[in-house]
């Protein structure tokens, strides 16, 4: 019998954010593999079936089918992006970061997903939820086809109930091809995002089923709860909803019961409650405290649903003239534009590094976030109402036409409830239309159609040319992308009343820990500067937007690095040059002028560039400090070098003459007393390796993550910032290395080193008859004596096949998963009889060393036929699979400029991480449980 881990469900109350109840997450027990967008041979003959998924239901063939053997898939969890593990190539994606998939890389393009599950209650109803799957996914369950989604952004949803098999098991299966783009920047593949079951009785709430509304007056609200109930029972039902408010600290507040609703069998009816609440407590960026309303559905004193929506009350509202207040008070929004990808885990990351990033951008003073370009992951909207997080929520692709607004309507219903959500952005620098008559008209229809789903939140477009035409003169909040696009005062004097904001500004490039450009490394510095001379630098940016009350605020492009688009370089760059942080999370020095000037509950006072600059001594050096304090005075080895007074969202700077030894910065208070002091040092050359865990909030999810910061030391213990040794990882305990990073736009080293699974399907076997001849073709001189042996049992065939190995698939680890081509068989690989690893049901075979050959090797089975149990059966004429498995060795990543990450996700129990480099003191982290 083969062995599956099924997955048997149980359900428990799960009270968080917009759901059921009773749901479960499936991320855990997955299998996986590689199938191919056009080679049907190596897509598992999928679709070649006589009846094809679209012709009748439940004829899903190839993976999608049931009963296919998936047993030398290779077994993960979600999330997950296959691209992450892919190696790199110049003939890649250049917008995707050069990794090897894509059109030029069709074996690496399309993957293959199956989980075995087992529903326990067939009393109830069954969705199956994705929150995103990149891309072009379609999805089956035990063969019946559900139907295609083709963004890797948008959620999506399938009521699976008439499909399953509450007898024994069930199969969900998922195939997603990333062969074509569907945005310009990485997005990785796979099922990166979380998925979900609910149960339901056969009357509920439909997922995003609720919208809540309200009307504040001081410190009380009138709250407006509109809500559908489906009935997908056989008879005709009467009932109540009863929505009960909670506190953040599950207090009730309030409760309403609905008028009683009639129902008829299989249609929806839409309802609507009015409560007052008082003495509330509003969502703020100080205190983002959070309600939830309950929702249960009764009928005859019966609970048949319950459904938890999770908001908060607030007010916002955008002035032409004075820009953004929330909740009355004036807002300068302090955003920046964010890709969804990070080092060593592309697209998958797990709620608490989302948690990791957003606490990143908040601690540089950043209050805005604007999901580029696409529905985010909800997870993310829900960290952003718990730390309290301002939203511009961006639709993926601007149109009229039908679908277009499909995927609008599914992003806005979905994400509605969330206070953190201040905008809905309908499109991005649509070069083709953003400055026309096509795109003016889009933008109102579009605009409009949005304020039927939602009017308490403005509509706005992000435009990089054409200001004053096209959308911009149709759009509610003009988004300005970049001030060399044109003027922001011209535009605001042609349109007063018209709210705007700073949708991308600066796109500088810069590279952390590099001071001087050196382009044949591709490496650019982090000096902040014009990335054009027409351009403006990331502090000119700010001074224009602070210093102007009609402009809500900017969103800088962009926090932190991503993979792909990495202007001005190409290969072998390969990630981007634009954010105020790198691909890690480390911090540029931007990061420091942001913070002195972005916020003011931190002093800040740092010092740039490191002060390790062998060859240069006696060069002037620019020495710059960024700060918040309102003078500065800097000393090179005790001496000074002058005090400075600090311009309003600027910066100071010195020449200094470089030799060996230490600045330090002074800054003094209003009352000219010292109040700080940073120094820097010249290290000496690395000694010894320092591991640090990251404190950040940890996810209520339970989806934690543990970041680990890499550096290296002096025998002084100062950090060294140009180290780039080699450092390789051991993690003992109950947990697991996600991926590694440094930071470094151009380093091609592994993200990360879990074990790559391929798989060969075995040629079909030609069936022959028994002969000294044949044998010994297949045995040598032993297949004389084999037919003398065999010739005395009637009804023997042979069958037989040969099949082609490369070096590099000779050097993986095989097995061989049999499938029955005979009865009572015995096998011959290259004239040597093996016998199977397991006697599971079709048989492991592990192939001893040697066995196999570069080249041709044959095949030869002996055995009974098989026999057909229906006339119309076509019987199997496979072997089976060989499944090769490459060990990537041991983790390890190389420091750049001084750092690099490790990402842990933790089990129960104590996780001890030991990092050892060449010449080098190791360390061993005891990581916190």
């Amino acid at each position: 019998m083969r062995k599956y881990l099924f997955f048997t469900l149980f359900w428990w109350p799960f009270f968080t954010f917009a759901q059921h109840q009773n749901r479960i997450n499936l991320n855990q027990d997955w299998l996986f593999a590689f199938g191919h967008p056009f080679e049907t041979s190596l897509d598992f003959d999928h679709g070649t079936g006589y009846f094809s998924y679209l012709s009748k239901a439940g004829y899903g063939d190839g993976p999608a089918a049931r009963e296919f053997d998936d047993l030398p898939w290779r077994r993960l969890d979600l999330p997950h992006d296959w691209v992450v593990e892919m190696p790199f190539s110049a003939e890649g994606s250049h917008s995707h970061g050069y990794k090897a998939v894509g059109r030029n890389f069709p074996e690496n393009s399309v993957g293959w997903y199956r989980k075995h599950f087992r529903p326990t209650d067939p009393g109830k109803q069954y969705f199956l939820d994705f929150e995103g799957v990149s891309r072009d996914a379609k999805v089956w369950v035990n063969g019946f086809y559900l139907g295609n989604e083709p963004s890797g952004y948008q959620s999506f949803s399938f009521n699976i109930t008439d499909y399953l098999n509450f007898e024994g098991e069930n199969v969900i299966a998922v195939r997603a091809d990333i062969s074509m783009e569907e945005g310009w920047y990485y997005e990785g593949g796979g099922i990166y995002r979380n998925v979900w079951l609910r149960a339901l009785g056969p009357v509920f709430i439909p997922q995003n089923g609720t919208f809540i509304t309200y009307d504040i007056n001081k410190k009380n609200a009138s709250v407006q709860i509109a809500f559908d109930v489906k009935n997908r029972s056989l008879t005709d039902v009467k009932v109540n909803v009863l929505h009960e408010i909670f506190d953040g600290e599950r207090r009730k507040v309030g409760e309403i019961l609905s008028d009683e609703l009639y129902i008829k069998s299989f249609e929806s009816i839409s309802g609507k409650s009015q409560l007052d609440m008082k003495g509330i407590r509003r969502w703020s960026l100080e205190d983002p405290h959070l309600y939830t309303c309950k929702s249960t559905v009764i009928s005859s004193g019966n609970v048949l649903d319950s459904y938890d929506t999770r908001f908060g009350l607030r007010t916002i509202r955008f002035d032409g003239q004075k820009g953004f207040f929330l909740n009355d008070k004036l807002v300068k929004l302090k955003g920046t534009n964010n890709h969804q990808d990070h080092a060593g885990v592309g697209c998958a990351m797990p709620e608490g590094l989302i948690a990791y990033r957003l606490q990143l951008l908040k601690d540089m003073g950043s209050n805005a976030y604007r999901s580029s370009h696409n529905p985010p992951t909800p997870a993310l909207l829900d960290l952003c109402d718990e730390m309290g997080i301002l939203v511009i929520n961006e639709n993926r692709l601007m149109g009229t036409h039908q679908e277009a607004l499909s995927e609008l309507k599914r992003l806005m219903v979905r994400d509605r409830n969330h206070p953190s959500v201040i905008v809905w952005s309908i499109g991005n620098e649509e070069w083709a239309i953003e400055g026309n008559d096509i795109g003016a008209k889009m933008a109102a229809n579009m605009q409009a159609y949005a304020k039927t789903l939602d009017t308490s939140r403005p509509i706005n477009a992000a435009i990089s040319g054409g200001w004053g035409a096209g959308i911009s003169t149709t759009i509610e909040i003009m988004g300005y992308n970049y001030l060399v696009h044109g003027d922001t005062d011209v535009h605001h004097a042609k349109f007063p009343d018209q709210p705007s904001i700073g949708t991308e500004e600066g796109s500088t490039y810069t590279t952390r820990g590099i001071y001087v450009d050196q382009p044949e490394k591709h490496y650019m510095t982090a000096y902040d500067q014009k990335p054009l001379p027409d351009w403006y630098s990331i502090e000119e940016c700010w001074k224009h937007y602070a210093s102007r009350d009609y402009l809500s605020g900017m969103f800088i492009w962009t926090g932190l690095d991503y993979r792909g688009e990495p202007t001005p370089h190409d290969w072998p760059s390969i990630t981007s040059y634009f954010g105020m942080r790198d691909l890690c999370g480390f911090p540029k020095d931007n990061v420091y002028y942001l913070k002195s000037w972005w916020q003011s509950d931190e002093k800040v006072l740092h010092i740039m560039p490191h002060w390790n600059w062998p060859g240069r001594e006696g060069e002037e050096i620019e020495v710059r400090v960024y700060s918040n304090y309102p003078e500065v005075e800097l000393f090179q080895d005790g001496k000074s070098l002058g005090k400075k007074k600090m311009e309003e969202n600027g910066h100071l700077q010195w020449a200094v003459n470089y030799q060996p030894g230490k600045l330090s910065a002074v800054a003094f208070d209003k009352k000219g007393k010292m109040a700080q002091e940073t120094v820097i040092k010249t290290s000496g050359k690395a000694k010894s390796i320092f591991l640090e865990e990251e404190v950040f909030p940890q996810p209520q999810s339970g989806q934690t993550v543990r970041m680990v910061k890499v550096s290296a030391k002096d025998e002084n213990g100062i950090m060294v910032p140009i180290a780039d040794d080699l450092i390789q990882f051991e993690l003992e305990g109950a947990g697991e290395i996600l991926g590694v990073g440094n930071g470094d736009p151009t380093c091609l080293e592994r993200d990360v080193f879990n074990k790559e699974y391929r798989l060969i399907e075995m040629p079909e076997v030609e069936s022959q008859e028994l002969s000294a001849a044949l044998l010994m073709k297949y045995c040598g001189q032993e297949g004389e004596h084999l037919f003398q042996e065999l010739s005395r049992e009637a009804g023997l065939k042979a069958y037989t096949a040969t099949f082609e190995l490369t070096d590099k698939q000779l050097a993986a680890k095989m097995q061989w998963f049999k499938k029955e081509i005979a009865q009572d068989a015995r096998y011959y690989i290259n004239g040597k009889m093996i016998v199977p690893d397991t006697e599971a049901d079709g048989g492991v075979f592990e192939f001893p060393d040697g066995l196999l050959k570069t080249g041709v090797n044959s095949f030869l089975a002996i055995g009974s036929p098989l026999e057909k149990k229906y006339v119309w059966e076509s019987l199997n004429t496979s072997p089976g699979t060989l499944q090769l498995v490459y060990d990537q060795g041991i983790w390890q990543r190389s420091l750049f400029n001084g750092l690099a990450q490790v990402i842990v996700r933790p089990g129960k129990g104590k996780l001890k991480l030991t990092a050892s480099g060449e010449g080098l003191e190791a360390y061993t982290l005891l990581l916190k449980e």
